[in-house]
């Protein structure tokens, strides 16, 4: 795709941004914003700040883990330590890092002034501190904090709940209702806004990942939704949806959740292959390889996602039918996403490479990735998976998915967009330290829960056997190493904001697109006057 802007539109830009930054100053820019940029920035903060909670409580999980015996949390805390760890990096650190990134450069990308509802575009950020505050309130009340999973099976999380259900369900249904409303926003504006000229099949791929992922949202949100308000009333209210002594049924829990759920996992990983699909070809100095092909790949996976659901139900006794059924539909869903690690080879092949930090965060992606696909595909073998199920194997598999995959493409598009963001160059070696502690660490904290599941040990365990012991002791090596690493890239970021050396208006050679044709910093207002594309 070629985005020839006529009109001398950075020219404009750049006067625009020196005289009509209207903006408020001081606290009231941040509560009554309605800046795509402003709201942009928040969201990404918001996720970080998550992502550190979530982070720390990953660590108390794995120094209770560091070797056999209960030694530091007793066991009902260590439970309310898992579930609300993957309550908050799900929902409060990558679904608003993505969202972040979606309103900082959607509109860039496709030459709109803002996003197109930007009203909505606040509250749908400022209810998600209120949703996560009711959450982690949780844990000062006399109950305790959610103690049943992040996927709340029933009866767990009704009949065995300890209490604190109802605040769990209220944070949920917010987080939702931001969900939708930030899916809507980026529909409205994709198919509204775009500058005069940009086709669909011009648009970027990040634009259309974002794009198929707001309609998973808006689809699979309200499934959700219904879900705990199910598990609310089960708890509350006297109904027996799953209660089987009320004449109800606890699989029908797992067959509505996982309908939301599977979709999910595509939610958080679909833009990861759009900032990829971006990533690459900037740096490889070549277009992207196979531009329709993968559009299409994409919306064949969101096809999928929503009929493959069952798979995490293998254990239940579901009917051979069925299972045959769910093992193909999953096995089938590795070709699209195959057609897109192929092609990102091929973009990199011949290709002028050079390996700035935000193409090594792709090319780490696209390889841990590949094994957490691989991983997948062992999993969706209905006989193979009476093994796997609830082991740590699980574990490792999507934590490749999530770690590896989601959030290093955010690292890679946060690294790539950064002095587009700041107008500054950030500190390269501060970020290569960043990547390589990264990727050795991440690996010596989840490659050996593969070996840990294939020996038997069973997730979500405070307490294991004496043969696990060594393995265990290196995963939570990896996983304070982890932890620590991603400090490096705050102060990197903290650094970048405060001054360096001045960016370029297209720092990176190979980068294409409308965001390179504004000024860095990109002004409060761009493309007031829309761009023609060629």
């Amino acid at each position: 795709m070629t985005t020839d802007v006529i009109d001398d539109q950075s020219e404009h830009d750049s006067h625009d941004g020196e005289h009509h930054d209207h903006k408020m100053t001081g606290l009231k820019r941040w509560l009554y914003t309605t800046n795509h940029k402003d709201i942009g920035s928040m969201y990404l903060w918001f996720s970080f700040i998550m992502f550190l909670t979530g982070g720390v409580m990953a660590l108390v999980i794995r120094a209770e883990l560091f070797q056999p015996g209960l030694q530091i949390v007793e066991p009902d805390f260590f439970n309310q330590m898992t579930t609300v760890h993957g309550l908050i990096m799900v929902f409060g650190a990558i679904m608003p890092a993505f969202t972040g990134l979606a309103n900082w450069m959607i509109p860039m990308m496709v030459g709109a002034p803002d996003m197109a509802l930007p009203r909505l575009n606040n509250w749908s950020f400022w209810i998600l501190p209120f949703a996560f505050a009711i959450l982690l309130s949780s844990f000062f009340m006399e109950s305790g904090a959610p103690n049943f999973g992040w996927t709340f099976y029933a009866p767990l999380s009704t009949t065995y709940s300890n209490g604190s259900t109802a605040f769990f369900v209220f944070a949920v249904h917010i987080m939702g209702i931001s969900s939708i409303m930030g899916a809507i926003n980026i529909v409205v504006t994709i198919m509204n806004m775009r500058a005069p000229g940009m086709t669909y099949m011009k648009m970027p791929l990040f634009v259309w990942t974002f794009f198929i992922t707001a309609y998973l949202l808006i689809a699979v949100m309200p499934v959700l939704a219904g879900t705990v308000t199910m598990v609310l009333t089960d708890t509350y209210f006297g109904t027996s949806f799953f209660d089987a002594a009320g004449g109800g049924d606890p699989v029908m829990f797992q067959h509505i959740f996982w309908f939301f759920g599977h979709p999910e996992v595509y939610i958080m990983i679909l833009p990861a292959f759009g900032i990829v699909s971006t990533t690459i070809p900037a740096f490889s100095r070549k277009p992207l390889f196979g531009y329709t092909s993968m559009v299409y790949a994409t919306a064949s996976i969101a096809f999928l996602s929503f009929i493959v659901w069952a798979h995490h139900m293998f254990t239940t006794g579901m009917p051979l039918f069925g299972e045959l059924f769910f093992m193909y539909c999953t096995m089938l869903i590795a070709v699209p996403t195959g057609v897109k690690v192929f092609n990102w080879a091929a973009t990199m092949w011949r290709g002028s490479l050079s390996f700035e930090t935000p193409m090594l965060f792709s090319i780490a992606f696209v390889i841990l990735f590949t094994i957490g696909g691989f991983s997948g595909l062992m999993l969706a073998m209905t006989p193979v998976d009476f093994q796997y199920h609830d082991t740590y194997f699980v574990v490792a598999h999507f934590h490749y998915v999530l770690v590896t995959g989601s959030l290093f493409s955010i690292f890679a598009g946060a690294y790539y967009w950064l002095p587009k963001w700041t107008g500054y160059m950030y500190n390269d070696t501060l970020s290569k330290w960043h990547f390589w502690c990264s990727l050795i660490s991440v690996n010596l904290l989840f490659f050996p829960m593969h070996f840990l599941g294939l020996a038997g040990m069973p997730r979500r365990i405070p307490d294991y056997a004496l043969q696990f012991a060594d393995f265990n002791k290196w995963v939570s090596i990896g996983g304070f190493a982890f932890g620590i690493s991603q400090l490096i890239f705050l102060v990197l970021v903290i650094k970048c904001i405060k001054g360096g050396e001045k960016a370029p208006m297209k720092p990176w050679d190979g980068a294409e697109g409308l965001e390179w044709t504004v000024p860095s910093p990109a002004p409060y207002h761009t493309f007031t006057t829309p761009p023609k594309i060629d």
